[in-house]
């Protein structure tokens, strides 16, 4: 049994379990969590925003946000930040500057594109559906997230702990999935 907050190795491999990197330090729970709690926030500010009384919630959607969060969102970040770190090592000359672009220009658009192709499968729509979606939201979307992510990721990239890079981005992201689940209405 690893130590809290450690992934378990194969017995005999030397390698974490996919079972056991998927839970690991519960980014999967706080990426869940978070998630969905981003989506009920944009119910809450739509509601109060149309001035409804009614105290009814969609709860397929903070459902569609935490499955998103529990299984991709914080096992992506986790791996991407660990390849980062691996990649562009702090002594390398620029390393934050890199690390930055590198999130900024990949990972970002990527991350982007499968948030809308998985929130699109969850709700069960076509494929005409995601590029509707994609050609009238995802540019918006992508320019609000270089706005919003470019100086939460550079503090994120450069001066966050490791461990803690999953869990300080889902802080942030709590605001940032309210956001997108408003483009969604």
């Amino acid at each position: 049994e690893a130590p809290r907050g450690r992934a378990r190795r194969d017995p005999g491999l030397g390698t974490p379990s996919c079972w056991s990197l998927l839970f690991s330090d519960d980014l999967s729970f706080h990426s869940g969590i978070l998630s969905a709690l981003g989506n009920f926030l944009a119910q809450m500010i739509e509601k109060k925003r149309k001035k409804e009384n009614s105290r009814s919630l969609d709860v397929s959607g903070p459902l569609r946000y935490a499955v998103y969060g529990f299984f991709f969102t914080g096992p992506l970040s986790h791996f991407f930040y660990l390849f980062m770190e691996h990649w562009i090592p702090p002594e390398v000359p620029l390393a934050g500057l890199k690390r930055l672009l590198l999130d900024r220009l990949v990972f970002a658009p990527a991350f982007l594109t499968l948030f809308f192709l998985i929130m699109n499968f969850l709700e069960g729509k076509d494929a005409s559906a995601f590029t509707t979606r994609m050609r009238g939201g995802f540019w918006p979307a992508l320019n609000m997230n270089w706005r919003v992510w470019t100086p939460v990721q550079f503090i994120n990239v450069n001066y966050v702990p490791l461990q803690f890079r999953v869990l300080f981005a889902n802080l942030v992201a709590l605001f940032w999935y309210a956001y997108l689940a408003s483009l969604g209405k």
